[in-house]
């Protein structure tokens, strides 16, 4: 008799471990939407996904802040090394039925014709392939803003992963990921949520407690979509993710990523000049504080980052003031509107005046 083996269904490719943990560093407190993304994307790679339909259709659900954009962004940047390697539409552009001329361009005849290219060609899509992956990254964003005519080109793209486009030209959608954003649901998720959100969480909350405030914001975050989605909509959709709101010790660790990006920012602008830069703990609270809230979430922390840290840098480079070699030490004094920027073994510090506006 044959002896049997066990095989394991949850073990991925080494690929995919790959991109899963490329994700989980650029991505922080959303882990659903990771896992949906890497399970899809796995399907693909193995050549299972459905034919005649693009590789995955996700709507993303959640508050503003929680990282919905954040994720696509992520995406195209382990994949295809690129945050910007994505077709992104701002569906609050396209609130009226002749907009989404902008998308598919103008039949033959109309006037302007030839000056007006379709934003969804296939050109468009396979702009960012690589000679490795081939696969294209498409983002409407607040979809709950797009016009009916929008509407019913998205229903043929998420059934038959076909376009067409105003001269007749079909787009092939079979090798696109396409992804829906929408704040519905946001006003009831941030009313159930507000007493535990960013600087009000409580150090060690139940987390029986936390799992049932997640399933409850899911049930109401899906629950949204279906009363303003057809039915013929979301039997199109392979996953809706209600994205959870992001609670302190999270937002700490997107300040530690936002920070590495600008040390790499800075290791390129100085490439000939290059001197070293140190964060302090109390700079990273200030930075955490300065620009987060129960509401926004992460979303003003960027913002944050650039006006209190990047442009007073710029300021000190450009004055001569950091030279190449200096190692400079960004701190904050408590009560201050400011953080204070030294360079070390110097007897001098510069306080930089980075008043919020």
């Amino acid at each position: 008799m044959a002896r049997l083996s066990l095989l394991d269904p949850t073990k991925t490719g080494r690929e995919v471990q790959d991109l899963e943990k490329k994700l989980r560093h650029l991505v922080v407190g959303q882990d659903e939407a990771i896992h949906e993304i890497v399970r899809t994307y796995q399907t693909h790679l193995a050549g299972l996904s459905p034919s005649g339909r693009p590789i995955g259709n996700f709507l993303f659900l959640g508050p503003t802040g929680s990282g919905k954009t954040r994720v696509v962004e992520a995406l195209a940047q382990s994949l295809l090394d690129d945050a910007k390697a994505v077709i992104k539409i701002d569906c609050a552009e396209f609130q009226h039925s002749h907009e989404v001329a902008k998308l598919i361009g103008s039949p033959p005849g109309y006037l302007g014709h030839r000056e007006t290219h379709a934003l969804l060609s296939q050109e468009a899509l396979s702009r960012h392939h690589t000679e490795k992956i081939k696969v294209s990254l498409v983002l409407f964003d607040e979809i709950e803003k797009a016009s009916d005519a929008l509407w019913n080109l998205l229903l043929g793209i998420l059934d038959k992963g076909i376009l067409t486009l105003g001269d007749n030209r079909r787009v092939d959608f079979s090798s696109a990921m396409v992804f829906l954003t929408s704040n519905l649901g946001a006003a009831e998720m941030a009313a159930l949520t507000s007493p535990r959100l960013g600087f009000h969480s409580h150090a060690g909350e139940d987390a029986s407690s936390n799992q049932e405030v997640g399933d409850r914001m899911s049930r109401i975050g899906i629950a949204a979509a279906r009363r303003k989605f057809t039915p013929e909509f979301i039997n199109r959709l392979d996953k809706m993710v209600v994205f959870q709101p992001l609670g302190r010790e999270e937002l700490r660790k997107i300040v530690d990523i936002e920070l590495e990006m600008v040390k790499e920012r800075i290791l390129n602008a100085t490439a000939g000049k290059p001197f070293a830069l140190s964060i302090t703990d109390s700079a990273r609270e200030f930075l955490l504080a300065e620009g987060t809230d129960a509401r926004y979430g992460a979303r003003h922390l960027k913002r944050a980052i650039e006006r209190l840290l990047v442009q007073p840098l710029s300021n000190l480079m450009a004055s001569g003031q950091i030279r190449r070699g200096d190692y400079i030490r960004v701190s904050h004094a408590a009560g201050s509107p400011f953080l204070s920027f030294c360079e070390t073994g110097v007897s001098h510090a510069w306080e930089v005046a980075s008043r919020a506006a």
